[in-house]
């Protein structure tokens, strides 16, 4: 095993399929599940920070009320309120760590902190039938037929849901966020989000690494119809710069607490390495394939034919990140514009 687990009780909850306790983890540090509905990951772990002025939390959860009711009576159990919270540190844009930002601000006046990248990402998020007409086209251009593509938009929801919170306060790589009692600092780890996230406290050495280091599953990079760049190169380069970091705990939003840091970040280079090479042999195997037909070639956590569309979705997204980072290696070229086709050099 790469990893030592140090989160035993949200161990015990994740194999046994509930949600796990609000736990304390530290000195002045609680971490609260929030439930995210009809999800495999079942729950972020939002972490809690006693300051002398109120909490800070790293994360806010889903925005739905059952999630909304989990976070409010998991403050209460330290014996506080949402009233108390001073300020929310997301570590990045995705619906399961931003969602209840919005409405924790409504209620306490705390300010909303996130990398300027992912915040440019919600600023800029075009309305939500212009989003889903986007994706359709996107779907399209990577194989999929415009019946698939029209029922994978509708399974997204893409049309429900309110809007994201706009944070109110831009974090950059390397600064500090000095909070009362204790500080905390930025380490840009793009490729799940173009500005995730981690947040280090060098006093403790705890990391809270959002999604890009989890203790059992590997965190989505994919190609969206908004993403520009080569999101996989952005992410490996990412694991890279927390190799050798002085942490004595990792606390993901995920599943469970963990320790030795760089054996998990040396697994997840090498599920992509190996990922990359079943790609290529796929490419060479099925020349100007689309990324739809390649990635029904790849082996999955299930079989291809029992994913719904939403989960074949993803599967794609993930599968045109991985071409293109062989195409910019120069393995694979694509041609053509609708579908794109892919070959290997």
């Amino acid at each position: 095993m790469t990893i030592e687990i140090t989160g035993n009780t949200q161990w015990q909850a994740w194999q046994a399929k509930i949600l796990p306790p609000v736990e304390r983890v530290g000195p002045g540090l609680w971490s609260i599940p929030v439930p995210i509905p009809d999800n495999p990951l079942r729950y972020v772990l939002v972490y809690a920070i006693e300051c002398r002025d109120g909490l800070t939390l790293i994360d806010a959860g889903w925005d739905d009320d059952l999630s909304w009711r989990a976070l409010t009576e998991g403050i209460a159990s330290l014996g506080g309120s949402v009233q108390d919270v001073r300020a929310v540190l997301v570590t990045h844009h995705h619906a399961d760590h931003l969602g209840l930002a919005g409405r924790i601000r409504e209620v306490s006046g705390a300010w909303i902190a996130m990398h300027s990248l992912d915040a440019a990402v919600v600023r800029d998020l075009p309305p939500s039938d212009e989003l889903g007409r986007v994706l359709g086209d996107h779907l399209e251009m990577h194989g999929l037929p415009a019946s698939e593509a029209r029922t994978v938009v509708e399974a997204m929801g893409i049309h429900r849901g309110p809007r994201p919170a706009v944070p109110d306060v831009l974090l950059e790589d390397g600064e500090t966020v000095r909070l009362p009692d204790r500080k905390l600092e930025v380490i840009w780890t793009p490729g799940h989000s173009p500005g995730h996230s981690c947040f280090y406290e060098p006093d403790r050495r705890l990391l809270f690494s959002g999604d890009h280091v989890l203790p059992r599953i590997t965190p989505a990079i994919a190609v969206h119809s908004r993403t520009e760049g080569d999101p996989l190169a952005d992410f490996l380069r990412s694991l890279d710069r927390l190799a050798g970091l002085d942490v004595d705990e990792v606390m993901p939003a995920h599943e469970y607490r963990f320790r030795k840091l760089d054996g998990r970040l040396a697994a997840i280079a090498g599920h992509h390495a190996e990922r990359l090479a079943e790609l290529y042999t796929a490419v060479r195997a099925n020349p100007a394939a689309t990324a739809w037909q390649l990635a029904a070639e790849l082996e999955w956590s299930r079989p291809w034919a029992a994913f719904d569309p939403a989960s074949k979705s993803f599967a794609l997204a993930e599968t045109v990140a991985h071409l293109v980072l062989l195409a910019n290696r120069g393995e694979v070229r694509r041609t053509g514009r609708r579908p794109v086709r892919w070959s290997a050099v």
